[in-house]
């Protein structure tokens, strides 16, 4: 019985598929400034939907401890929001932070989407 308890439980097991790496829209407008010396490559990000946001409908906010960093880029975020529309277990991730002057190569993110 053990072993099949043992067996049962490793197929339990989840699997993340790298759906998305892209840069943060909106960074310098948010709490991402004020938050940089704490943000760290591999920390949890936490996506949120807003399908009324007036400036798009596929909108997904990304949020860092209960702080709005910005959101997922206009163009590459329509996967990501129907995935989340559907009712998919979508996670990501910091992934690269870079100190460079342009907002939008500051700070990298992966989506995964988990199986």
């Amino acid at each position: 019985m053990v072993l099949l308890a043992a067996a049962a439980g490793a197929y339990a097991q989840s699997v993340r598929l790298l759906v998305q790496s892209s840069p943060l829209a909106g960074f310098q407008f948010h709490a991402g400034p004020d938050l940089w010396a704490q943000l760290q490559v591999g920390d949890r990000l936490e996506l949120v939907r807003e399908p009324a946001n007036p400036h798009d409908p596929n909108a997904v906010r990304v949020d860092w401890r209960g702080h709005k960093l910005g959101y997922l880029p206009r163009r590459e975020n329509a996967l990501v929001a129907e995935q989340m529309d559907r009712g998919a277990r979508v996670e990501a991730r910091i992934a690269k932070l870079t100190s460079a002057a342009d907002p939008w190569a500051r700070l990298q993110i992966d989506v995964l989407l988990v199986l």
